[in-house]
């Protein structure tokens, strides 16, 4: 197949956000996608470059305030960077131009109706979507991904949580309501506004919680940890609490349990050996070796997630962390990575680069 046959046209709605524009970087440098539509109702009639001048001679396609409708009738792919509940809205009408979906919001990533509405507050005015929604973790849906319609980019804290728990849920080897998650996200994570909160002189040398009961997020993580282990919608809960620092970009994650009775002579190096295998194969899940544990520096700006555990014999305690780039493979970069699953290109294609040196 040459490339001009396999080039799909893609259109970004929302592109001059962070996620937006995480996404613009990733595809810039595609082999098979081109853009079609760079969408912004702020920015629309000026070049993308004058917005991030970092573009400037890679990517000057002049931004467009179009009807979502009518970007959708000329892509094969839109990706859209909507708020929650727009998306919900929006997205029927890309999907009945004929085009693939690929959405940011939470609107689709669950099973559960209920469930949504009540994480999000908000009746969902096209439920029957989530049914054949696909939640887009390509490590764990990939094959659904290949003939996905719609997918639900997953959530920046449920992606490094669930690649964390997933090999000892899928094996029963940890008690499923001792699950506790202490998580850490970038600035970026808030999204490209203006608010006082996030000023630089009240975030520098701050680290604090926030959402520490009914975060959104929570939900999310106990439905697909739910389905990793093989149970029903919100079988398992777990105890989510996320925090803020002042970096840019980047996540870590915490992941605390106790191991089940099906978990014989417990120790780190099990606990890694178990990593090893069930991500063996894996481009973007990076096993870290030995006692080494996952630094948010390592994996800036890239579509990498680094993971590890210990065991501590002190308080029986599985320890589990994960690195990644919130708006990488938290975000904008699995996107790309789902978007190479559902067209049939290979996974890596545009995402296997370090852009962090030192």
């Amino acid at each position: 197949m040459s490339l001009d046959e396999s080039v799909k046209y893609i259109s970004i709605i929302g592109a001059t956000g962070y996620v937006g524009a995480e996404l613009v970087r990733g595809f810039a440098g595609h082999p098979y996608f081109r853009f079609r539509h760079l969408t912004s109702q702020t920015f629309a009639g000026k070049p993308y470059s004058d917005i991030y001048p970092e573009y400037r001679g890679v990517v000057d396609n002049v931004c467009e305030d179009i009807p979502y409708a009518e970007a959708a009738k000329d892509s094969d792919l839109v990706i859209t960077a909507l708020p929650h509940g727009v998306s919900a809205k929006i997205v029927p009408e890309l999907l009945a131009e004929g085009c693939r979906v690929i959405d940011h919001s939470g609107d689709f990533r669950y099973k559960d109706l209920a469930t949504y509405e009540n994480s999000y507050k908000l009746t969902h005015p096209n439920p029957e979507l989530l049914e054949t929604a696909v939640y887009g973790l390509p490590e764990f849906y990939r094959e659904d991904l290949k003939t996905a319609k719609l997918v639900a980019n997953p959530g920046c804290y449920p992606t490094c949580s669930l690649i964390a728990l997933a090999p000892f849920l899928k094996n029963h080897l940890i008690e499923e309501d001792s699950i506790i998650i202490d998580a850490t996200s970038g600035v970026s994570g808030a999204g490209r506004k203006a608010d006082l909160a996030y000023a630089f002189c009240e975030l520098d040398e701050s680290f604090k919680p926030y959402g520490a009961v009914g975060h959104r997020h929570t939900t999310e993580i106990s439905e697909q940890c739910s389905f990793l282990a093989g149970k029903a919608s919100g079988d398992i809960k777990v105890t989510f609490t996320p925090h803020l620092a002042p970096f840019k970009r980047g996540m870590l994650a915490s992941v605390y349990a106790k191991p089940s009775q099906a978990f014989e002579n417990v120790s780190s190096e099990k606990i890694n050996t178990i990593y090893n295998d069930f991500y063996k194969g894996e481009t973007f899940v990076r096993v870290l070796p030995g006692k080494t544990l996952p630094d948010v520096k390592a994996v800036a700006c890239s579509n990498y997630i680094d993971v590890n555990g210990v065991y501590d014999p002190d308080t029986n305690m599985i320890k589990l962390f994960t690195a990644q780039d919130n708006l990488g493979k938290g975000a904008a970069l699995q996107a790309i990575q789902a978007a190479n699953a559902m067209f049939g290109f290979p996974e890596e294609a545009g995402l296997k680069n370090i852009v962090r040196g030192i």
